[in-house]
């Protein structure tokens, strides 16, 4: 028995978003119905960021990744967020592969984004507004493409050539750069910073809109005015880590919000033992941390993929 060491390239290679976005559906119905297990996320501060570690078992496979959030390393030519999977087999321990998971990050965060649009935005959204031109923006414009018929996707930065970069990787979608007003009268909305200062204002947020509020994931990350998270149904992917780390983590900390305000959690919604949007006027915030499973669901699919095509390096990591 040897080890798959996979890349980055190979990862690329092995996934699609279709299958991403079936990966991690299935696997929050897992965790909703406890085949799955998955403790709160570790993290370690560093002068320059910070690290977590993120421990996850689901049916067939378990498996720890350990992302790094380094705001300044693009002016070292590196990626702001990096990671590596490690993935057991879960009856013996043993490392069936260690891959780079910089791709499953961006992948499964913009998958679970667009199931909590499927869930929570109303279902004849054709609109989609994104903050942020990162590489979470190309991840959350494909997700939300493969889920919905949309017509027009606005896309605002503060860095217009960055914004001008995202809209000339897709000639072929309805993308166009835009102002902050812009994107708040869009269907759909995904914030993608790492802001520390709330810069959406709540006198933007249209009736109907579903927000998907990803770049605050520690504490003192916010993007949303507070009075936004007051006045929505707030769906979580996990009710603790959310609170800590989350959108509403500041709003908490302020006394501005508790965890009994929460709606619901994402796997609560999905397995329908709590509804989500019951009006076409609601306002709903899907409060995205990022969560294990996500990422074991992906790595399992990766994994199965390269085994299935074969050709990829294979290492004797333990040495019997």
């Amino acid at each position: 028995m040897s080890t798959l060491v996979l890349s980055g390239r190979d990862v690329k290679e092995l996934l699609d978003m279709p299958a991403a976005i079936g990966a991690v559906e299935q696997a929050f119905k897992d965790l909703q119905q406890g085949k799955a297990q998955m403790p709160p996320k570790a993290y370690l501060v560093v002068p320059d960021g910070d690290f977590r570690a993120m421990p996850c078992a689901v049916a067939g496979a378990a498996g720890l990744k350990w992302v790094n959030v380094h705001p300044r390393n693009p002016s070292h030519g590196l990626p702001t967020i990096m990671a590596v999977l490690i993935y057991n087999n879960p009856q013996t321990g043993y490392p069936l592969a260690i891959m780079d998971a910089t791709e499953i990050t961006a992948f499964r965060t913009g998958a679970t984004s667009a199931i909590a649009s499927k869930y929570l935005a109303k279902k004849n959204s054709t609109t989609l507004g994104i903050v942020g031109a990162g590489y979470q923006a190309h991840t959350h414009l494909i997700a939300h493409t493969s889920v919905f018929d949309l017509k027009s996707i606005i896309i605002f930065d503060l860095r217009e050539a960055a914004a001008q970069k995202l809209v000339d990787s897709f000639p072929n979608f309805p993308v166009k750069k835009g102002g902050l007003e812009e994107v708040a009268a869009c269907d759909i909305i995904c914030t993608l910073t790492p802001s520390h200062t709330p810069y959406f204002p709540a006198a933007l947020v249209q009736p109907g809109s579903h927000i998907n509020a990803i770049g605050a994931d520690a504490a003192g990350k916010q993007e949303l005015e507070g009075k936004i998270i007051k006045k929505a149904k707030v769906v979580v992917d996990d009710i603790t880590q959310a609170s800590k780390a989350g959108e509403i983590n500041v709003s908490i900390s302020q006394g501005e919000f508790s965890a009994n305000d929460i709606h619901a959690t994402l796997g609560e919604v999905i397995c329908s033992q709590k509804k989500g949007r019951t009006s076409a006027d609601d306002i709903t915030v899907f409060d995205s941390t990022g969560v294990a499973i996500e990422d074991i669901s992906v790595a399992k699919l990766v994994y199965e993929r390269a085994n299935r095509d074969g050709g990829f390096r294979r290492l004797d990591l333990v040495e019997k």
